[in-house]
């Protein structure tokens, strides 16, 4: 018999560019982060069973806000989907802006209990992809990579790619941060990632 799937549930609740919109600080966060085009939205959908729950967007860094789905019937309980990054026609001064917001959401969020990191399996652990992992580390928060598109690669490519980020990522982070492949397309890997994720927000 198959698990319910309590992330199925999942809705658009806000979209926060500033501190003063995010939802009151008390319940279980768990935050996506991932550069352009990594396959974020499409993750988030694939999770929450959901084809058009996070928009995929064929503009690269649509998200320029803090997106935050509830769970009902929890109240405080929220998916979030941070800034898609690595959008070059963004003014300085607002990527200023969401480097602060963002600075400032990973350093005092009590709620944030995860990070969950999405990388293109074939371009994994860009610059950036390293600074949304430090974050999480620096806080003592657990964090996930997903190795996204997995599908694009065979078997044997896929576990040589897992090898080489596990290492690097224990060399960069200790055993702070989890890898896995995952595929929104082929589903491959949904369970568990799901698993790790329900398990941050005590579902």
């Amino acid at each position: 018999m198959a698990i319910p799937n309590p992330l199925a549930r999942a809705k658009y609740l806000l979209a926060a560019h500033n501190f003063r919109q995010l939802p009151p600080d008390g319940g279980f966060e768990v935050a996506f982060a991932g550069r352009s085009n990594a396959g974020k939205s499409s993750a988030l959908n694939a999770l929450c069973q959901q084809n058009a729950l996070a928009r995929v967007s064929k503009t690269p860094g649509r998200t320029q806000q803090l997106v935050f789905f509830d769970i009902p019937p929890h109240t405080d309980k929220y998916l979030v989907d941070l800034p898609g990054y690595g959008y070059a026609k963004v003014p300085h001064d607002l990527q200023a802006h969401w480097q602060a917001f963002l600075d400032g959401y990973f350093s005092t969020r009590d709620a944030l209990k995860g990070l969950v990191v999405v990388m293109d399996i074939r371009h994994p652990l860009k610059d950036y992809d390293r600074q949304m992992l430090g974050y999480a580390v620096t806080r003592g928060l657990p964090a996930h990579a997903l190795l996204t598109k997995a599908d694009k690669l065979g078997r044997g490519q896929q576990a040589q790619a897992l090898q080489a980020v596990r290492k690097d990522l224990s060399s960069a982070f200790g055993d702070t941060v989890s890898v896995q492949t995952f595929s929104g397309e082929s589903k491959q890997g949904v369970d568990e990632a799901r698993a790790v994720v329900g398990g941050w927000l005590g579902l």
